[in-house]
Parts: C-alpha cells; structure tokens; sequence
C-alpha cells in the first residue's frame, strides 16, 4: 500500500501523487481525501470519489476507538478500491472526547436494540465530542498541504484545481448526531473558505462533499452495489467484537438498510454461531 505522507524522503511520492491528480473534461485537477472509516457508508463515498475521476487518498483516524475492527476493514477496503492509504494515530483524541461509549467503553454502555423513536428522541452516548469537526479539520489541512504544493511548487494554477474532503455523513437514517446535519457542514465549508491560505489567497475553495447525506439507507446501499463498493470487506457495528452484535444502532441502520434494499448483506457471518441480526426497527 503507497504511503503519500510529507514526512521526509516521502515528499517524492507526494509529488508523484500531484502529478497523477485526473485532468477532467475540464482540465482540471482534481484531489479528493476521503475520511474512510471501513464501514458501509465511507466504503460507499470512497468508490462513488473514485468514479468520479479524483486522485485520491483514504484517510483513516486511529483515535483509541473502541471498536478497533473498523480500522482493519478500512486498510481491507482502500486495498480493494487501489486507493492510496493513510492511517493517522490521534489517540490523544480519546482522553479529551472521554464522554463517550465509543472512547470510553468501561465507564458508558453501549445503547443496544433502540426503536427509531428512541433514536430520534436524543442524542445518543455513542455521540464522540466533535469528532467530525476535528476529523474535517485534519483531513482539509493534509489537502490543503497537497493543494498548496501543487500550486507553489508544482505551478498548477489556482483556476484550475479543486480540492475536496469526502465525508460520509447522513441525515436521515443515522443515530442522531448534530455533526451529522446539512446546515453543520454549510456552516463548516464557510469556515475552512475563511480560514485556509488556499481559499483566502487563491480562492479555491476546500469543499467539503457529503454525497450521502440525503440518502436513506437502502439507498445508500444501493449506491454502494452500483459503483463498486466491496461491501463485503466493511465493518459498521460499534462493539469491539469479532462479529457484528447485531443490537447496536449501527448494527440495526445497516440491517434495515439491507433489508429495504432487497440485497443481503455480504459482510455478515453465514454460519449457525452467528448473532441474529434485526430486520427491522
């Protein structure tokens, strides 16, 4: 798996990436990160980027999650697609968004087999403090890197460069979370216009894609069958086990998902030891 870090003699390959990035029937050029987690909704984002003719980098966040699987199924999934791959340790992250199951498993259980009443009621523990926000932050400032260096060093021009971060956010069928909302991102987008050298002095914007946020689940997997997506690789439940629980809220979104789509879900365990997995709710 290509390494495309900036650390040291790696800045070649950097530079090899640059080069590579897809001129459009527009010409232009064209560099895409995208956050990929391994599980169903970021697998689905990573190969709808790739078909849209981005150079493109998988970025994956290594923050001490509890459930440590969704970082194998990431580099399974990037290894699948031929996307470049990075995997970022900030466990730091897990010591100061410590009010969550989802960083802190001992001390919070994990919300298990909640109706779609209850999920729209509140914000759930498994919510990790601003964890979109920071993962945006770190993702927009590796593109910025790479955009700035292809137009200082590189000579691309601005008018000819597009840069976007790829986050598989949803607002329909999701847990919730207010990091998960469209006026979140239209408000973000504005912020990273402002606050970054590539739009304030070049004006290129450093967009920020959620193809998925209108989708509802079944779509979404539909989407994901269509362009490509080794679903079968992903891993979405929020237990740390060696099998989906089948209880989580994750858990219950990709089995309903699944189940309105009409497609079975390739990434479940066939044998008779395996958790059942709730249809509906």
């Amino acid at each position: 798996m290509t390494d495309y870090s900036l650390n040291g003699s790696k800045l070649a390959r950097t530079r090899q990436f640059l080069h590579a990035a897809v001129v459009g029937a527009e010409g232009m050029s064209r560099l895409g990160l995208v956050l990929l987690s391994g599980g169903l909704d970021s697998t689905t984002v990573a190969a709808l980027a790739r078909r849209r003719g981005y150079a493109l980098l998988a970025l994956t966040l290594d923050y001490g999650q509890a459930h440590r699987r969704e970082i194998a199924a990431a580099r399974q999934v990037a290894a699948a697609l031929g996307i470049a791959h990075q995997v970022v340790e900030v466990a730091f992250f897990r010591e100061l968004a410590w009010y969550s199951a989802l960083t802190q498993p001992a001390r919070f259980a994990l919300p298990t087999d909640r109706s779609p009443e209850q999920r729209a009621a509140a914000i759930p523990i498994t919510y990790v403090p601003l964890r979109n926000t920071l993962f945006i932050a770190l993702a927009a400032a590796l593109l910025e890197s790479w955009a700035l260096h292809a137009i200082e060093q590189e000579g691309v021009a601005p008018a000819e460069l597009e840069a976007a971060v790829f986050i598989a956010a949803n607002a329909l069928d999701y847990s919730g979370y207010p990091d998960c909302r469209p006026e979140y991102y239209a408000a973000l987008a504005e912020t990273l216009r402002r606050g970054s050298k590539l739009g304030a002095q070049y004006g290129v914007p450093l967009r920020v894609e959620t193809p998925l946020l209108h989708l509802r689940k079944a779509e979404i997997v539909r989407l994901a069958v269509d362009v490509g997506a080794p679903l079968a690789l992903t891993w979405s439940c929020y237990a740390g086990g060696a099998r989906p629980c089948g209880q989580c809220d994750s858990c219950l979104l990709r089995a309903r998902g699944f189940a309105e789509a009409g497609i079975a879900d390739p990434a479940l365990p066939t044998d008779a030891d395996a958790p059942p997995v709730p249809s509906g709710s």
